[in-house]
């Protein structure tokens, strides 16, 4: 366990994954059929996490493609905008093109449509790979879809042994997108593989079900990976809060209830408001907390990248939410 926490504590974090651009219906509450305006921000869970790693005043660096055009110019000054590292950050011609995401701010009857019809992120290669120091960064965070299609699953793969022969540990984020993939099955077994390289996993309860064919399973699953090959397991459950397995123990944290605008990009501030507080040097307990408190400030605002809590407004949350009821 001290190799991921003191990876961690570098508070550098090298993060493989895409970008993508957002636009959600201006004011909140608008269906996106109805919508006047839109607003635009950066998105991605890759990129979320590194932006918010910075927000919260640690450093990363993301690994990915996008288009080569004013779309991938658009994410790539983002990035830029929120103090990530861009230099394994390029572009690529030809049809392929960014992610984009279309939501609503709102929770009741939310809609989200996502175009990744020739998703330029999946055309990260082994030359991406190889061209990283992988001894310049603390660890490696990637999420779930950079496994769904070729190149990129290969490439990731690969990064994963180079992240171990530089002592890199691996956070790992299950992040399954059905739409991303060609068959659950392939799905299962490609995370599955993923997950058993991986020092850290996070996921939901419905994630770790898939992996273990039943949600009834998933918490065995996360369980048994604890166990196993992993030496931290995080298995969220919503509303329910989470419980995290490290060294034998079983944790259990509760949630800060707020008013939810929406239901996207709390996995992402989970994961930047989790390491950058075990690389400020809080307790495994209190850093899951303010985890959950960074997931609970994105959801009550519009947008994912721009919603995430700088450290001024993470302190001044933690400070009004004395914390929730722990499970």
């Amino acid at each position: 366990m001290s190799s991921l926490f003191d990876g961690i504590k570098k508070n550098n974090f090298l993060v493989i994954g895409r970008a993508g651009m957002d636009l959600y219906p201006d004011p909140p509450g608008s269906t996106t059929e109805e919508a006047m305006n839109m607003s635009v921000g950066l998105g991605g869970s890759s990129a979320n996490i590194a932006a918010g790693i910075c927000k919260l005043g640690g450093k990363s660096a993301l690994v990915t493609r996008v288009s080569d055009d004013s779309i991938g110019r658009y994410c790539v000054n983002q990035l830029k905008h929120y103090g990530v590292d861009v230099t394994h950050v390029k572009p690529i011609g030809g049809e392929y093109r960014n992610s984009l995401a279309v939501y609503e701010s709102r929770v009741e009857n939310h809609q989200s449509v996502i175009y990744r019809n020739g998703a330029a992120d999946f055309q990260m290669d082994i030359d991406d790979i190889k061209a990283i120091n992988y001894h310049k960064y603390g660890a490696l965070i990637t999420a779930g879809t950079v496994f769904a299609a070729e190149p990129s699953r290969s490439a990731s793969m690969q990064a994963f042994a180079y992240a171990r022969e530089a002592g890199l540990p691996i956070i790992f984020d299950v992040d399954y997108r059905p739409y991303s993939w060609t068959s659950p099955e392939v799905a299962s077994e490609v995370l599955t593989a993923a997950a058993e390289q991986s020092d850290m996993i996070v996921g939901n309860d419905e994630e770790f079900g898939f992996m273990a064919g039943g949600i009834e399973k998933g918490l065995d699953k996360a369980r048994e990976l604890s166990n196993s090959s992993a030496a931290m397991v995080i298995y969220k459950m919503g509303s329910e809060g989470a419980i995290t397995f490290f060294d034998g123990q079983e944790i259990h944290t509760g949630i800060y209830p707020v008013e939810a605008m929406k239901p996207t990009g709390a996995g992402d501030s989970f994961m930047s408001g989790f390491v950058t507080s075990i690389a400020d040097g809080y307790n495994l307990r209190d850093s899951i907390l303010r985890g959950s408190a960074s997931a609970s400030i994105t959801v009550s605002r519009p947008g994912c990248a721009p919603a995430m809590a700088d450290i001024k407004t993470l302190k001044e949350f933690m400070a009004d939410h004395p914390g929730p009821t722990n499970k």
